[in-house]
This record gives C-alpha cells, sequence and structure tokens, in this order.
C-alpha cells in the first residue's frame, strides 16, 4: 500500500476541472488499495481543518483571503506540512505548476519521497503560460524541472512542456479520466428532471421538452455569446426548447444581461454550479461546448461518458474526440449560425445522434475511464518510488 498526497490549492466544495481530477484520482486510488490523502487550502475560516472526502482525508491548509499573504501563508503551511510528515509518505502529487509545485518539490528536496507534477491545462491560462508570465516563473520552471516525473494530460501539453525546456524523459501522457456513469434510459431522464424540477423550479420541463446542456466555467473563451445566440435560432425551430447554463464565472452577470437583449430570459436557465452533474446529463438532450479553445475537457468526457449526444466546436482538442462525426457533430466558432444548425440536427435526428452518443461513451471506457487514470498514475509513482531507492 502506497501512502499518496494529493496536492491541489483548491478543492471541494470548489469545483472545477482540476479539483474534479483530484477527487477522481483520489477515489479510484482508495479503490486500487491505496492510501491517498489530499492537501487543500482553508479558503473560508469556517471550514473544519480535516474532513473526510468519500473516504479520502482531506487536510485543509491556512488560506488567508489577503491577496499575496495568503498564498505565502499557504505555501509557508504546505511547506511545513510536508517536512514534517515526509516519513508517513511514499509518494507527492501536485496539481498545476505553480506556486503548489515549487512548495512540494523545495520541501522534499534531498528526500527519498518523489514528487510527481500534473501539467493541468494548455494554451492561453495554461500552466506553461502561467509561468513565463509569472513574476518568478523562470525560478519556478527551475524548481519545477528537477520534479521526479510530470504529467501531461494531452499531447498538447506535453508539447508546451518540452518546447519549455522539460525532459522529454521525464514527461509521462496520462489523459484525464472520469468516473463511467450508468448509461442514459428513458426512464433516468424522465427521474432526472423531475428531480430537477423540484429542486430548481427554473429547470421544470416536460418530458417532451428539447433541453441542451453546458456546464463549466462561465468565460468569454467558452464561446457562450455564441450560443445564446444560436438558441436564439432554436426557439424559432422549437418555441418550448430550454437551454441550461450551469456553472460560474467572471462572465455570468454579462451573460444573464445578454438574456434580457436576446428576449431568452424565459428559455435558458442559469442555476449556478453542481458538484455532481450526473442528473443534469440524464436529464438533457444535447449537450454543447462552444468553445474557442480547449483541451480535452473534463465536461465534454462527462458528456460523453453518459451517452449524452454531443455538439461542440470544431478545434484541435474535439477533434479527436469527435472522429469526423462518428461520435459528436462539430460546428465552426464563432459562427452561431452553424451551431445552432448542428444542435437542430442532433435534436432531429435523434437515432443517429443517439447512436453517435453510443460509440462516443465506449471511446471513453476504452481511453479516458477514471480507473485507468489511476491505474496509470499507480504504475508511474511505482515506477519513480523504485527509482528513489536504488
Amino acid at each position: 500500500m502506497l501512502r499518496v498526497a494529493l496536492v491541489t490549492r483548491r478543492f471541494w466544495p470548489l469545483v472545477g476541472g482540476a479539483e474534479s481530477v483530484t477527487a477522481s484520482l483520489a477515489d479510484e486510488l482508495l479503490q486500487l488499495g491505496q492510501q491517498p490523502l489530499v492537501l487543500t487550502g482553508q479558503w473560508d475560516s469556517h471550514w473544519p481543518v480535516e474532513i473526510d472526502h468519500a473516504g479520502t482525508p482531506v487536510y485543509r491548509l491556512p488560506q488567508p483571503p489577503i491577496r499575496g499573504w495568503g498564498t505565502l501563508r499557504y505555501l509557508w503551511s504546505l511547506s511545513r506540512w510536508l517536512k514534517a510528515q515526509r516519513h508517513e509518505l511514499d509518494a507527492v502529487i501536485v496539481s498545476g505548476l505553480e506556486y503548489d509545485a515549487y512548495a512540494a518539490v523545495g520541501a522534499l528536496s534531498g528526500s527519498s519521497i518523489p514528487v510527481i507534477l500534473r501539467a493541468e491545462t494548455a494554451g492561453p491560462g495554461g500552466d506553461c503560460q502561467w509561468q513565463r508570465e509569472s513574476q518568478f516563473g523562470s525560478r519556478i520552471i527551475r524548481r519545477c524541472q528537477q520534479a521526479a516525473a510530470i504529467v501531461a494530460a494531452s499531447d498538447l501539453i506535453s508539447g508546451e512542456l518540452r518546447g519549455a525546456g522539460y525532459s522529454a524523459d521525464r514527461i509521462q501522457l496520462i489523459p484525464n479520466g472520469v468516473v463511467i456513469p450508468e448509461p442514459r434510459t428513458r426512464q433516468r431522464r424522465q427521474t432526472a428532471r423531475a428531480i430537477l424540477g423540484e429542486a430548481n423550479p427554473d429547470m421544470r420541463v416536460t418530458d417532451d421538452t428539447p433541453v441542451a446542456l453546458y456546464t463549466g466555467r462561465l468565460s468569454a473563451g467558452k464561446g457562450l455569446h455564441d450560443l445564446l445566440r444560436a438558441w436564439r435560432r432554436i426557439i424559432g425551430i422549437w418555441p418550448e426548447a430550454r437551454l441550461w447554463l450551469v456553472g460560474e464565472g467572471p462572465d455570468r452577470d454579462d451573460l444573464y444581461d445578454r438574456l434580457r437583449d436576446h428576449e431568452l430570459k424565459y428559455h435558458v436557465a442559469m442555476p449556478g454550479a453542481f458538484d455532481d452533474v450526473a442528473e443534469l446529463l440524464y436529464a438533457a438532450d444535447v449537450f454543447v461546448l462552444p468553445s474557442y479553445e480547449e483541451g480535452t475537457t473534463l465536461s465534454l468526457l462527462e458528456a460523453m461518458a453518459a451517452a449524452l449526444p454531443v455538439v461542440a466546436s470544431d478545434i484541435p482538442g474535439h477533434q479527436q474526440l469527435a472522429a469526423q462525426r462518428e461520435r459528436a457533430l462539430l460546428a465552426p466558432t464563432r459562427n452561431p449560425q452553424a451551431l445552432a444548425e448542428s444542435i437542430a440536427e442532433a435534436l432531429t435526428l435523434v437515432d443517429e445522434a443517439a447512436a453517435r452518443a453510443e460509440r462516443a461513451r465506449q471511446h471513453v471506457i476504452d481511453h479516458y475511464s477514471a480507473k485507468q487514470m489511476a491505474y496509470r498514475h499507480l504504475e508511474l509513482i511505482q515506477h519513480v518510488v523504485q527509482g528513489k531507492q536504488e
């Protein structure tokens, strides 16, 4: 049994892609007979310092809300905790190549405990760009290059890491994975709609109502303004159709204002973020992800794993998953009319959409399951631990 600390500055109840990956990785490592724990920040002083998250102990380190000082306090606490517990750990995995990674590698330098870093994202806002633009970026890069291994969640991230000077023999490609739910059925769809409608009146729909779903960050790069323009065309065909924009983000208020501008107030619901999207995926008829730039996103994989038909933007991060319309429909970016046409196709040609969705589900089972992700991380941990012992 390996004792593995998973370090992520944000964790439940803060919800996002990296947080979901960490939670899934911890859960699957636990099921594989290992002993994971999570180290994260205490963003609210009222949150308990220690909790149990689905069987995994979570330790929250001081994270004052004061900008700058909060980061320093968290990093100092992280370094101190790792040094104090180094004899109780076999390996450490850090989410991201930012300050947490710098602190963890430094705290365990010279010890027998390997530190594995996970590069979570690519492109604008990705790990490599953050390091280039950070005030102490060059110092952080040098420290991160001392890690036992760097996990890249995609080929794009792997390429960026090599371009940034990371050694190719330390980069391990391990795609993010998602938990595979039970397949969608008509009964699950009806039950999920009833549950959601009871919890939120804005999400009450009949069994015949066409429902499109977006889950993720509400930000400019996600193409959501284009989606609202496309939805104006959709309700011209199906006046009763509903769009659910699920999540939080900097564009939330602006998007809400646009609902009035596009006369969509009664056609679009914005219920906030959900810890668990399973009921949403069962209740919807099509998942829409019109991002301008994206890697292999968890939200897209979750939709595919649930056999929910997908319409996504035609960008490199989606093309491999879509496999030229075999598993999803793709629409050009920044083109609301084309996006509306693809959504309409998914809602109209139901049998074809269902067949694509089944192929997508099987593809995720074969290549992107959380269990496979955890097993490959476990193999990597065992490899680097053995290397430290030799």
